[in-house]
């Protein structure tokens, strides 16, 4: 057997080496002690971010869902479910196509631009329907009332907050659909209204699914 074949099984032997060690450290070593130390240190946000009520999962703190009523015969699209507060419209990136109701196959904006004639109708037919939704007797919403987040999405299409504005301006329409009172129900969102993070970064913002639930344990409690 000359140099050169000796050589080459040398090298293929080191590299078959190198690749196994590469494999047992990067591959199985490396993500057993990040899952570890996520699991112990961060059990929460490692699993989810899952939120429980009523001993089960019902969502995660991170992802908004859609609160709406069984669709009606004929209908693809069902109708928002008055009683509860609602989030964001939920616009982005599905199957190559515009999917609107939190069932969305990745995260990301639309990208439509500000002009763009799609997006105009969108935020125009969004802008009437949280008019007429949130307008109940004694209490009329006015066009200039709705905030920005009530009519567009976020940039993921998946935001699981909405602002204090928003959930302000919906306080009266869940208060009349719930028999309860409309101070319960403002105390509600002032309760579950969280500040800029570290009291500069962000926005105050409200968790529908978190004050979703708080609704629904005080109409059990009232009704």
């Amino acid at each position: 057997m000359n140099n050169s074949v000796i050589n080459t099984a040398r090298l293929l032997g080191a590299g078959l080496r190198a690749l196994l060690v590469l494999t047992l450290v990067t591959g199985v070593l490396y993500p057993l002690l990040v899952t570890g130390v996520a699991q112990g240190l961060f059990g929460h946000q490692a699993n989810g971010s899952e939120v429980r009520a009523d001993g089960r999962v019902v969502g995660s703190s991170l992802i908004g869902q859609s609160y709406n009523l069984p669709p009606k015969k004929g209908r693809q699209t069902p109708d928002a479910d008055l009683r509860w507060f609602q989030g964001r419209p939920s616009n982005g990136l599905g199957s190559n196509s515009v999917n609107t109701r939190y069932k969305l196959i990745l995260s990301g904006a639309t990208n439509l631009s500000a002009d763009n004639k799609v997006l105009v109708e969108q935020v125009r037919d969004a802008k009437a329907a949280v008019v007429r939704d949130n307008s109940v007797p004694g209490y009329t919403v006015k066009p200039s009332q709705v905030p920005a987040d009530a009519v567009t999405s976020s940039g993921s299409g998946l935001d699981p907050d909405i602002s204090p504005a928003y959930a302000a301006l919906q306080v009266h329409r869940v208060a009349a659909r719930n028999n309860l009172p409309l101070a319960q129900v403002e105390k509600l969102v002032e309760d579950h209204t969280e500040g800029r993070t570290l009291g500069f970064m962000g926005e105050p913002r409200v968790n529908v699914l978190a004050l979703d639930i708080a609704l629904k344990g005080l109409v059990e409690r009232t009704n």
